[in-house]
């Protein structure tokens, strides 16, 4: 079985383009002050042969642009202050609908709808109630890697560099994972709550400090070496709790649950717990 992705770009707005050849920036193109959009799509299947196609990749393109579009042009122009989370099953049921039109041999198994650089909703075939919100924020932060069980040249062997005792800096992106039940009514977690929960559990805690000698969750008396690694699973318990209580308060069947937390240390490296 193979996955497929498919990323397509276009604007929304009165001045919006007509579709154009240039498709890898936006088809229809924006024109003035239109709003920019992604969604990717995963079909899922196995390829044909000899093409070695799974799907042409012409077809979720169409499935987008002629079904998806126009009911997201519709919401922006009816709705345009309203949650997108409720609006994931009925993209994905079109997209669907349209990829069968296509005679597409794969199936669908998930839409995200990206809707900044650093901001997606998400829903998959085997929980169309749930929708996975995704934001990724950034933090600045120092740490040395060293454990201190270790001699200290153990640590210089194993770490070189990352074990200069005054230690070195990142600008960190980290990135809950946030499961949202889509029924209940009111949304179960908004953007602007996930950024008042990232703030408190993360950014206030970490910002700006030496996590070695400013933070009690990597100081040597926890044992906990900051690697990338590790301080995926230390921000991930600290988004969980604060996840946890924001939903202590709702109805059992509608409450957000913290799927995953990435970290970035740098563009070209990163890590998720739970992996």
């Amino acid at each position: 079985m193979h996955l497929l992705t498919r990323r397509v770009r276009f604007a929304i707005g009165p001045d919006a383009g007509k579709p154009g050849p240039n498709t890898f920036a936006a088809s229809p193109a924006p024109r003035g002050l239109a709003r920019h959009y992604e969604i990717e799509l995963s079909l899922r299947g196995e390829p044909d042969q000899p093409s070695g196609y799974l799907a042409d990749i012409r077809l979720p393109d169409r499935a987008v642009r002629d079904a998806v579009l126009p009911l997201l042009q519709r919401a922006c122009a009816e709705r345009p202050e309203a949650d997108p989370a409720p609006l994931l099953p009925e993209l994905f049921d079109a997209a669907r609908a349209s990829l069968e039109t296509l005679a597409s041999r794969a199936s669908l198994r998930s839409l995200r709808l990206c809707l900044s650089p650093t901001l997606s909703i998400e829903i998959e075939d085997q929980s169309m109630h749930t929708a996975l919100l995704r934001q990724r924020f950034d933090i600045a932060a120092a740490h040395r890697l060293h454990v201190p069980t270790l001699s200290d040249d153990e640590n210089r062997r194993l770490f070189g560099k990352c074990n200069n005792p005054s230690g070195h800096g990142h600008n960190y992106q980290f990135e809950p994972l946030v499961e949202i039940p889509l029924t209940g009514g009111a949304p179960a977690l908004t953007l602007a709550q996930l950024e008042s929960l990232a703030q408190a559990a993360i950014v206030d805690r970490f910002d700006h400090t030496h996590l070695n000698l400013d933070t009690p969750d990597f100081s040597d008396d926890a044992g906990i070496n900051p690697s990338v690694e590790n301080i995926a699973r230390v921000f991930f318990e600290h988004m969980r709790k604060a996840v946890e209580a924001h939903a202590a308060s709702l109805p059992s069947d509608h409450r957000p649950r913290l799927r995953a937390m990435t970290v970035w240390e740098t563009d070209r490296t990163s890590a998720t717990y739970p992996g």
